[in-house]
């Protein structure tokens, strides 16, 4: 077919690339040849090991068993994370998946919750939250009809070697080597091939670039532009650090906030993820590597690792023929781990819009418009975190305090506030459920409620309440220890 795609080339592996692999194999992998190309010289970044619910659609979408991708993975579950020293030094919150309460369909629960907490309640809007309670007593099961909303902790770098076998088997090529040239049309400027160091071509008609911060199709060969975010989000260092196992294994990311930035501790089955993300205007790389060395539990596993970043986004994620994918599209810092989520929805878009008889603008155009409103949309969600702060005791959280924010972030702050109202439109990852948790856990307390939660006199609005609370309370009750779960149901070999 004339100007049609029947060669898909990935430019780079790790998690983006074999991620894009498995579901390119597994959907289009009979009508398209795939072909990956990486280097077992070059390393991957394979810090982001936090995940977000949506994967577990990913994991149906390639009709792989849960089990099996955890016990590879060495996983466990992930109910939320939770935010310490955000709101002020001693104070922690936790943002959790899933819903809190029982909305009307005027007004949201927490219009509730505000009206019993005028009155003199002091229950705390958590409270109303299974996944969120669940969490706080380390417990986790699968519920039936889906009742509790969850995602994983993963290790990525053995993610990246489950998917190439997965791939591998639909068919997908892998070449072995270091691309040392990105070959391109005189007269398109499209990318028609890769030169490798041994000296074999491999010829494409489309191309995913998966080649990290670099950008080597995306940017050093198509000039596409970045957009910097790093006036709004002034991190742009991390420290990554793997310890031994040496405590049971909580069902929830823990984000502790320090004087410069903030550090992760993500447990697996047979190690923790750790690391500090740091702004380096007012913390040393020496000073953030000792830093986290004093603050880990258990003993280390290899030596702390530094890595740069500048928060922001590649203008365009498809340029020409060329979709970046992972860090090559762009950056915002993994506080509320997003990163393989933007990977796999960067996926299924293409999936869904794939130019199967040549290229056409307007699929490009459409797919940069979805991307630029879903990673805006991530961005004002991970700014929230540091703007609305009680934090005043250093340079660094002052400085985040004074930081002005985006239109649209201003406003959601101000409808909040003012209102105790929230919205989410298409395309837009975090729900209000995850809005309403984050503001009020970083010390936003609404100034009036909805007439509607009037109608209820004292008595109803009390039962309605108690029980909301009795059910979450029975429901945490009957499930198992997170450790114990994940034991007998997904247990990694040794």
């Amino acid at each position: 077919m004339e100007n049609g795609i029947k060669r898909v080339v990935i430019a780079g592996g790790g998690t983006a690339g074999w991620m894009a692999a498995a579901l390119l194999s597994k959907t289009l992998g009979k009508v398209i040849d795939i072909t990956l190309v990486e280097s077992d010289v070059i390393g991957t970044v394979g810090v982001g090991e936090a995940t977000i619910p949506p994967l577990v659609t990913y994991l149906r979408l390639l009709d792989m068993k849960e089990q099996d991708f955890m016990a590879a993975t060495q996983a466990t579950f992930k109910l939320g994370i939770s935010f310490e020293n955000w709101k002020d030094v001693g104070e922690k919150y936790i943002h959790s998946f899933g819903t809190t309460g029982t909305d009307h369909w005027t007004a949201g629960f927490q219009h509730f919750w505000l009206r019993d907490r005028a009155r003199g309640s002091q229950v705390d809007y958590g409270d109303y939250c299974l996944e969120l309670v669940a969490a706080q007593q380390g417990k986790f099961a699968h519920l039936p009809r889906q009742g509790l909303n969850y995602a994983f902790h993963i290790d990525a770098t053995l993610l990246a070697g489950f998917l190439r076998t997965f791939s591998e088997k639909l068919g997908t090529e892998r070449v072995e080597g270091k691309i040392v040239e990105v070959e391109t049309h005189p007269e398109t400027g499209f990318v028609t091939a890769l030169r490798m160091d041994s000296g074999q071509v491999v010829e494409g008609d489309l191309f995913i670039d998966c080649t990290g911060f670099r950008g080597l199709l995306i940017e050093q060969t198509l000039h596409t532009g970045y957009e910097d975010w790093s006036h709004w989000l002034p991190c742009d260092s991390a420290v990554a650090l793997q310890t031994e196992s040496v405590i049971e294994a909580i069902p929830y990311t823990r984000a502790i906030a320090h004087h410069a930035g903030w550090q992760w501790r993500i447990p697996l089955q047979h190690r923790v993820g750790n690391g500090l993300v740091y702004c380096s205007r007012y913390m040393s790389d020496d000073e953030a590597s000792d830093y986290l060395v004093k603050n880990i539990v258990g003993g280390q596993l290899g030596k702390p690792r530094v890595l740069k970043f500048r928060t922001g986004r590649r203008l365009k994620n498809w340029n020409m023929n060329v979709i970046a994918l992972g860090l090559a599209s762009g950056f915002v810092e993994p506080l509320e781990s997003t990163s393989i989520h933007l990977i796999q929805r960067g996926m299924i878009r293409l999936l869904q819009m794939f130019p199967h008889e040549g290229i056409k603008q307007t699929d490009i155009d459409e797919y940069n418009r979805q991307s630029l409103v879903e990673i805006e949309h991530i961005r004002d969600f991970i700014i929230l975190h540091y703007k609305v702060t009680n934090r005043q005791d250093t340079p660094f959280w002052r400085h985040c305090k004074s930081l002005v924010v985006p239109d649209s972030l201003a406003h959601r702050i101000r409808l909040f506030e003012e209102t105790a109202r929230v919205f989410h439109t298409q395309g837009e990852l975090f729900h209000e459920n995850s809005w309403i948790q984050v503001m009020l856990g970083q010390g936003i307390m609404p100034e009036q409620y909805h007439p509607v939660t009037e109608v209820m006199s004292d008595e109803e609005l009390t039962r309605f309440m108690q029980d909301i609370r009795d059910r979450v309370t029975r429901t945490v009750a009957k499930l198992p220890n997170h450790q114990a779960y994940v034991e007998q149901y997904c247990k990694a070999g040794a």
